[in-house]
């Protein structure tokens, strides 16, 4: 495959408490009709952390407190052999935060029982890794999908740091 046309750098957030997860019903745009985390890509010149925390506040009203990196992926989208689109996502999972988790126009959350998650409503991705992150591992995932949304190849790895801590000499 050739150079991506189209790169963005992405936030993930999953708020937690206890046993339960809570899963934002995607209403409009990218990924419409699933259940995900809290995210979207990050403005020019706003770090990680930053979109981390406006997005949960547009999406589902909290400002998160206490959250901790689980995950890294890769999502890459061909189309005539070329990769046209990529995705490179962070993500976190948050146990404190500040305000109630609130329905937008964008998302509408619910909270579900860690052992109850929707993962025939949710990226076909998810079930690949997410078991593995609320079980406490630190994973990189890979994942190319088809236009249709169906995953084509998919690496997950278990890490001890991300690919973007990594510093070469």
């Amino acid at each position: 495959m050739t150079e991506t046309t189209d790169k963005k750098v992405c936030t993930l957030l999953f708020l937690r408490r206890g046993d339960e997860i809570l899963l934002a019903m995607k209403k409009r745009g990218f990924g419409a009709g699933r259940y995900n985390g809290v995210g979207g890509k990050l403005d020019e010149g706003e770090s990680i952390e930053q979109a981390l925390a406006r997005e949960a506040r547009e999406e589902i009203e909290v400002v998160p407190m206490n959250y901790w990196q689980v995950a890294e992926h890769d999502f890459l989208y061909p189309k005539d052999g070329e990769v046209t689109k990529q995705m490179y996502s962070h993500v976190y999972f948050c146990d404190e935060w500040q305000g109630d988790p609130s329905e937008t126009e964008e998302m509408k959350p619910e909270w579900f029982k860690i052992s109850d998650i929707p993962y025939e409503q949710m990226w076909a991705d998810d079930k690949l890794w997410l078991p593995q992150v609320l079980a406490g591992e630190k994973v990189y995932g890979e994942f190319t999908f088809n236009e249709d949304d169906t995953i084509l190849t998919h690496d997950v790895r278990f890490v001890e740091t991300f690919p973007s801590e990594d510093i070469s000499d």
